[in-house]
């Protein structure tokens, strides 16, 4: 028995799926908190997509659902592989260079402009003032939250990786737009994180791999490709699917909003004033968009 969510599920809870997906993205930073000491984030990035492309496939295999991708998904299938690919080395790259304050508010910011303008470049999604209005307020949340320290470092080469990143971001999420109007979501995940995984392959070569020998990396790891990166880009596929690729984007950003609060909850952090306000104009932003979403719902039924 699959266990694929019907494609005519509605917009709203499509949006739900999405947000669910960008909670547990957002346990990814305290996961890395308990990882050892000297750990490479670039193994990291390459292991996370072994691991959850290895887990999506057997799961995949086990409900049959590989035969439903067709030879015609090739292109797009490495696409999107490409994309997913692009986004890790891009942002993880970004944040080595020109820190994680600017390189988080620039990558992750930077990912619903442009998914909004690929949207409406290449499937004529309108984005209207509401849509606007919540993505400017989620992306001054998280510059609040990622400026924080107040350490700011500025670097041409990494800014552009980190707008790089956020481009990739929003590549793959249209990409998988239109892959999962042909075919069901979880083997087109399967396949895309295989893939990526394939092309991330050589980092473990060449990156530094001794901290994976301690039993704790063990686990950071399985977490990481499971719980943080194959359950939530699944549930993201299942609410991609009635979802606008400018939308979904944007409701992403109900990532770095989960990171803080759990970073208070369990790492001790303090939650300034900065970063309090940050967490409350993300929710806005948030709220604002999954209500103009309702509206346009109600005033199509009607």
């Amino acid at each position: 028995m699959s266990i694929d969510p019907n494609a005519e599920g509605t917009p709203i809870g499509g949006q739900w799926l999405i947000l669910g997906g960008a909670i547990l993205w957002g346990t990814t930073g305290t996961a890395q908190a308990f990882a050892p000491a000297g750990f490479d984030p670039l193994v990291i990035g390459a292991l996370r997509l072994v691991v959850s492309g290895i887990a999506l496939l057997l799961l995949a295999l086990h409900q049959g659902e590989m035969g439903r991708l067709k030879f015609q998904h090739a292109l797009p299938l490495l696409a999107a592989a490409l994309f997913i690919a692009g986004y890790q080395l891009c942002f993880f790259t970004a944040v080595a260079t020109t820190g994680v304050a600017v390189g988080t508010v620039v990558g992750i910011g930077s990912a619903p402009i442009a998914g909004g303008i690929l949207g409406f470049l290449f499937r004529g999604e309108q984005l209207g003032r509401a849509w606007l209005a919540a993505t400017m307020l989620t992306i001054i949340g998280c510059t609040l939250l990622s400026l924080t320290s107040g350490i700011v470092t500025v670097d041409s080469a990494g800014i552009l990786l980190a707008v790089g990143a956020g481009a990739c971001y929003a590549a793959f999420t249209l990409v998988l737009k239109r892959l999962l109007q042909q075919s069901a979501s979880l083997p087109v995940i399967a396949v895309v994180f295989c893939l990526g995984a394939v092309i991330l392959s050589p980092l473990l070569l060449i990156g530094s791999t001794d901290w994976l020998m301690q039993p704790r990396a063990i686990g950071v790891i399985l977490h990481l490709g499971v719980m943080a990166t194959a359950l939530p880009y699944l549930l993201f596929a299942w609410g991609l699917k009635t979802t606008q690729v400018s939308t979904a984007t944007t409701l992403s950003l109900a990532e770095p909003m989960t990171a803080a609060i759990l970073g208070t909850l369990l790492l001790g952090e303090q939650l300034n004033l900065q970063a309090g306000s940050g967490v409350l104009l993300i929710f806005t932003g948030l709220t604002l968009l999954i209500q103009r979403n309702r509206n346009i719902v109600r005033d199509a039924v009607q």
